[in-house]
């Protein structure tokens, strides 16, 4: 065991801080990033929209890094690892580990399940699952392509030091009225809560935009009003551990279920559904989501280049990222 040297603490740094880094591993952050983007048409992960050509992924970092996370472990395609590693190693290669995982259509599936003509990826509970064997700590989940906010890394971090257990995991909320896209439709996990504001489930609803004075969700066959501060999921969860077990089980079901479906997908919500039905498992739903922007369509680029230019000239990031 390391031995622990109070003489180190740095001037400043509140004990208790200082203890939880000592004691406590740092933990993870865990980027997916091997989604194709078809609506954006083009890899958006790897777009640049700072001032000076900075990915969003590149500000999720930033944050990670000031919030206290120890490490980053990025899912991406085969076909796209080089180039992302070109790119991002640079830049916080020295600054934060990184890890790199490949989530392919054969990632995790017995050769009997495998379907030859699939082209869609399994989703965002099929690519956590690929990174089982690249982390072994409290980590959190994030899409690439989604700004976040530090507020959102601040509260999450804190929770994976503190509070995370294997039957208490988390996920960062945010008012579906402040993650809407001004150039079409979004599909979002509209959450359901108990008196404790936990979540207590989640469904998917489809073709959400605001009209008028309201937000109507058109899919599904019917036509639904969403309030405007309902809390809805954008993909930001915390997690102990051993959620890849409970994840894995509930993988050995899916595939055997969807064998013909070439389109069907394994999701993030379906596994925190299944954990709050069972009960194995409670879901926080954190406050820290006040900012969110993503690039659903090609016409929301100006809109997030903008935005981000103005966090700058306000102080909230530096003139550079990495100096």
């Amino acid at each position: 065991m390391q031995e622990l040297n109070l003489c180190k603490r740095e001037k400043g740094l509140p004990l208790k801080r200082f203890l939880i880094d000592y004691m406590v591993s740092k933990p993870t952050l865990l980027v997916l990033a091997a989604g194709m983007g078809s609506r954006y048409g083009g890899n958006k992960q790897i777009d640049g929209f700072g001032p000076q050509g900075e990915t969003i992924l590149e500000y999720s970092v930033y944050d990670a890094i000031r919030a206290g996370f120890g490490k980053v472990v990025m899912i991406v395609r085969q076909e796209i690892l080089s180039l992302a590693q070109e790119k991002f190693m640079p830049k916080f290669g020295d600054k934060i580990e990184v890890d790199w995982v490949i989530q392919s259509l054969d990632s995790f599936v017995p050769e009997s399940y495998r379907q030859a003509e699939r082209i869609k990826p399994f989703g965002t509970a099929h690519a956590v699952l690929c990174a089982k064997d690249a982390i072994q700590e409290p980590f959190a989940v994030i899409n690439a392509d989604d700004f976040y906010g530090k507020e959102a890394f601040a509260v999450l971090g804190e929770f994976l030091r503190e509070q995370v257990r294997p039957d208490l995991h988390a996920m960062v909320g945010y008012a579906i009225q402040n993650v809407l896209s001004t150039h079409g439709t979004v599909s979002r996990g509209v959450c359901q809560t108990n008196e404790k504001g936990q979540l207590v489930g989640m469904t998917e609803r489809t073709s959400i935009a605001r009209e008028g004075d309201a937000i109507l969700s058109r899919g599904e066959g019917e036509i639904l009003e969403i309030p405007f501060h309902t809390p809805v999921s954008m993909n930001f969860w915390g997690f102990h551990p051993s959620v890849f077990g409970e994840i894995d089980a509930l993988w050995k079901e899916f595939l055997p279920a969807n064998v013909t479906n070439l389109k069907s997908e394994f999701y993030i919500p379906t596994v925190a559904n299944a954990l709050i039905q069972s009960g194995k498992a409670a879901f926080e739903i954190l406050p820290g989501g006040k900012t969110w922007f993503g690039v659903t369509y090609t016409e929301d680029r100006p809109l997030v280049i903008e935005a981000l230019q103005r966090m700058h000239q306000q102080g909230e990031y530096p003139t550079s990222l990495w100096g």
